[in-house]
């Protein structure tokens, strides 16, 4: 007998900036929906483990969806996009899983992302905080302080959009952002993932995340977790987006929770997906009947 996954996928049309795309998710389980956002340059394949976990789907019906020009979600049909310069704004960044909840027709689901997902679900609860019950912030931050931002987009383009650098060089790069103490095979896929992105995607996702993702101290401090919870996780290894740099976060927005996840890095929900779920299901059980999130043994300090 043939073995299958809980998983289903399909299509969606989506407008938003008044073009229409054809998006791709896959799904799996039933009760509070549960959209799930990727990092830059990658897709929904990111959630595989987390769409198999039986413990998260007999609670949440999961939503992976692949963001326009990535995985499954081609470039819109009918506009002269190879005439364009890819480059992801934040106001896109937040139409496209308003979008998606709007036509799938769910009641305020729960919103995770990682990296340029985790930046965007600190911008949902800023921006959209009735839309969403809660959103989990995967290695978000106020912005991402990195070198890249001084080098702006003609550096990023040079090295991730050129077409004398081959696409495995960007899959290696990703390496580097990775907990040494990671499943091998789980680092070489996520490395797949990023060597299979279209040509200008990941450095066009950039602009979001170095760029137009800049929340304020005044910002964060007006999100309202009574109206839309917000958690944050991020693994002691990422040198993006460091622990150092959530808990500037954390220490201004009143009532978040956030918790450093050691041994893990910049992917925890790919590169280590049994050792990110201790610290994600007591979160999904919390938003669930509100019971209080604790941090697995081990783990770092909860801010509230």
């Amino acid at each position: 007998m043939a073995r299958h996954e809980p998983i289903t996928g399909r299509y969606v049309y989506l407008t938003v900036e008044d073009v229409e795309y054809r998006v791709y998710y896959e799904e799996a389980g039933q009760g509070i929906p549960l959209i799930v956002g990727h990092t830059a340059g990658s897709d929904g394949r990111q959630y595989r483990h987390l769409l198999n976990d039986p413990e998260v789907t007999d609670r949440y019906r999961v939503i992976a969806f692949d963001l326009p020009y990535h995985g499954k979600s081609l470039p819109p049909h009918g506009v002269p996009w190879w005439t364009q310069e890819y480059q992801m704004t934040k106001a896109r960044m937040i139409a496209f899983p308003n979008a998606l909840a709007e036509a799938l027709e769910l009641d305020r689901p729960v919103y995770m992302g990682s990296s340029m997902g985790g930046h965007l679900a600190i911008d949902l609860a800023s921006q959209c905080p009735d839309r969403y019950r809660a959103t989990i912030a995967v290695e978000g931050a106020l912005r991402s302080a990195a070198e890249y931002v001084d080098v702006g987009m003609a550096g990023i383009r040079r090295e991730f959009d050129n077409p004398n650098v081959a696409r495995t060089s960007t899959g290696a790069a990703m390496l580097l952002n990775i907990s040494p103490y990671s499943p091998e095979e789980n680092v070489r896929e996520l490395q797949w993932e990023y060597q299979c992105g279209g040509p200008g995607v990941f450095a066009g996702d950039l602009y979001y995340y170095y760029y137009d993702h800049n929340v304020s101290p005044e910002e964060a401090r007006a999100i309202d977790t009574d109206r839309c919870m917000l958690y944050l996780l991020t693994g002691e290894y990422d040198p993006n987006t460091s622990p150092a740099d959530t808990k500037e976060l954390a220490d201004l927005v009143p009532g978040c929770k956030y918790w450093e996840m050691p041994r893990l890095g910049h992917f925890p929900v790919t590169e280590n997906y049994e050792e990110f779920r201790r610290y994600l299901l007591p979160i999904l059980l919390e938003i669930e009947d509100g019971s209080e999130a604790s941090a697995p043994s081990g783990s770092g300090n909860l801010s509230l």
